[in-house]
């Protein structure tokens, strides 16, 4: 048997290389996974560009990857199979966050103000409720203080970082390893990752399942608005045509021109907004506010698809996954009264915006940081066949395998379309 494996180390920015490390040993609660797929997320891209992710710097060597899926080698104990149903030879996605598991945001208190035992005690068995499951009051674990998230260095000096899934295989907690299905593969798989954002933010948004109302009864459809039309916004997209049986109607928006059609032409959305570039950059308030506005009004005038007719219109939820400040002004602007802005991409740290216009329209800002108790739902969907759902498969542009091919896909997840004219959306690598 190994007693060493392979991982992908990050020690600067554009310095990956492949080294071995001891073999990890299990707890009785861990399971060792044969990684198989990851996704290469945004914030991958920064650290491995700029070795710090905003104002989050690195401060040892570091495995980049989070979005993963694979296949179980080994289990710590009989009890990982008695109590959370896993065994060797299953495929599984990786809930790559570890939070504390005994703060108040893990383990929020019952109606009777009794502290709950979320993750492992009475009131989770008794309710059948595994790591990531709902069982009684809702646990908010993404936003735990003392959160250890593989491949970020958020946290620091608190703990050393939590190294990521470019490796060959991990040991991971059993509680945070969700079964597949047959019919989900290990792209898939990859895929709940970022899709378990999208569930995330579209359970804060308000929109939940629903049995499809007939526009034919006069009822009002919600409209949705994305700003993004990278993987993350049409996961969102994606997400609000299926857990609303197809009745939202979708509008995205990006910079670039060829994304937003792809949006259109493969389900993910209902109207497409080119959001055009100034000439002149924008630099007084003053200045950007009126280009926010224009933008707004250019959402609001956009034609729908054929079938739907007419304008968007103000939109009553809007997902802001750029973190770009003129998006999130525009945000406002074209959101209806009464309507919410879920706040997904992370751009720059402090922004500007016109919050009267929001709090004249009682529109919510709402924060939206990972994901808590989605990945149940997130994996039923996957393998749903849900006609509303359009084909995730198709956001995986780019493939790469083995270790040593990572930095060619870190630059080609870099740029906005590769040598051939594809667009780059999101760049998986296989092991």
């Amino acid at each position: 048997m190994a007693t060493a494996v392979k991982a992908s180390v990050l020690h600067g920015a554009r310095d990956l290389r492949v080294e071995s490390r001891p073999l990890p040993t299990l707890s009785p609660t861990d399971v060792l996974i044969s990684i198989k797929s990851t996704g290469l997320c945004g914030s991958d891209l920064h650290y491995y560009t700029h070795f710090r992710n905003g104002d989050i710097q690195v401060h040892e060597p570091l495995t980049l990857g989070h979005e993963s899926s694979g296949i179980i080698t080994a289990i710590g104990s009989p009890s990982v199979s008695s109590e959370y149903g896993l065994n060797v030879g299953d495929r599984v996605a990786l809930e790559v966050g570890q939070p504390c598991e005994a703060c108040e945001l893990c383990c929020p208190p019952d109606d009777t103000g009794t502290p709950g035992n979320y993750y492992s005690g009475e009131k989770g068995r008794e309710s059948g409720g595994k790591g990531g499951e709902s069982t009684g009051t809702t646990s908010r674990y993404n936003i735990c203080r003392a959160m250890r998230f593989r491949s970020s260095a958020k946290g620091w000096p608190q703990f050393p970082h939590a190294q990521g899934t470019l490796q060959e295989v991990v040991a991971h907690p059993a509680k945070w390893c969700h079964k597949l299905p047959e019919s989900v593969d290990y792209t898939l798989g990859a895929l709940a990752e970022p899709l378990a954002v999208a569930m995330h933010a579209a359970g804060r948004a308000g929109i939940h399942f629903s049995p499809s109302v007939s526009s034919s009864r006069g009822a009002a459809r919600v409209k949705v608005l994305v700003f993004g039309a990278g993987a993350v916004g049409l996961l969102c997209a994606a997400v609000c045509k299926s857990i609303t049986k197809g009745d939202a109607i979708v509008v995205i928006a990006d910079i670039q021109a060829d994304r937003v059609k792809f949006a259109v032409e493969h389900g993910f959305a209902d109207a497409a907004v080119v959001v055009p570039i100034s000439d002149k950059r924008p630099e007084t308030i003053e200045e950007k506010l009126e280009y926010a506005k224009s933008v707004a009004e250019k959402v609001k005038g956009a034609e729908l698809v054929k079938g739907l007719g007419g304008q968007v219109g103000e939109v009553n939820v809007t997902f802001e996954c750029t973190g770009v400040e003129s998006c999130l002004q525009s945000s406002i602007y074209v959101t209806a009264p009464g309507g919410k802005i879920m706040i997904i991409g992370m751009g720059n740290p402090i922004q500007t915006v016109p919050i009267s216009a929001a709090s004249l329209k009682e529109v919510d800002l709402l924060g939206v940081f990972r994901y808590a108790n989605a990945y149940p739902k997130v994996i039923e969907l996957l393998a749903s066949g849900d006609p509303h759902l359009p084909d995730l498969s198709k956001l995986v542009t780019q493939r790469y395998s083995g270790l040593e091919s990572i930095p060619m896909a870190f630059d080609m997840a870099a740029r906005v379309k590769d040598e051939e004219g594809n667009l780059v959306l999101k760049v998986m690598i296989d092991m």
